[in-house]
């Protein structure tokens, strides 16, 4: 509202429907600030732009700002979490991969493992047998899983094996 003795006077209004508030001066109707402008001012130029207000509309103005400055922060905090989330979850997958793998290699070592144990023990009964002197050289030959050599010399038109 305008009085007539005042040099200046000032009125906020605001619309339910939109967030702008308006600022009113003796036969002026101008946009105060939107939401975006009022975060986007400094400290300094808001407190120009706030001359000439009551505290309680100062304080409400301030409060506004922080209240969309916190909007704007949790905003990009759940930008954040969720692409951290996303991050954390495909390491998740390549690590559960690389278990697989590892897994899977590890099962073929003691498979190979085993199989070595076991030909060590056919080996050393063999050589017990041999310390031993008893019975023939063929009855205590481990059984191991070779393959029989058969070599062919060939001297003046004669074969032998």
């Amino acid at each position: 509202m305008c009085d007539s003795d005042s040099d200046s006077c000032t009125d906020i209004s605001s619309d339910s429907d939109t967030s702008t508030d308006v600022k009113q001066e003796c036969g002026e109707n101008v946009p105060f600030l939107s939401d975006s402008e009022l975060m986007s001012l400094s400290v300094r130029e808001l407190n120009l732009h706030l001359r000439g207000l009551s505290r309680e509309e100062i304080q409400k103005l301030k409060q506004r700002r922080r209240t969309l400055k916190n909007r704007g922060y949790a905003a990009s905090c759940r930008v954040k979490r969720v692409s951290q989330r996303e991050a954390l979850e495909q390491q998740k997958m390549e690590l559960q991969r690389e278990v697989e793998r590892l897994g899977a290699e590890n099962a073929g070592m003691r498979k190979e493992l085993e199989g070595l144990g076991a030909r060590l023990a056919a080996l050393q009964r063999f050589a017990r047998g041999l310390e031993a002197g008893g019975g023939s050289l063929l009855a205590t030959a481990p059984r191991l899983n070779t393959a029989s050599v058969i070599t062919i010399v060939k001297t003046d038109n004669q074969l032998k094996y």
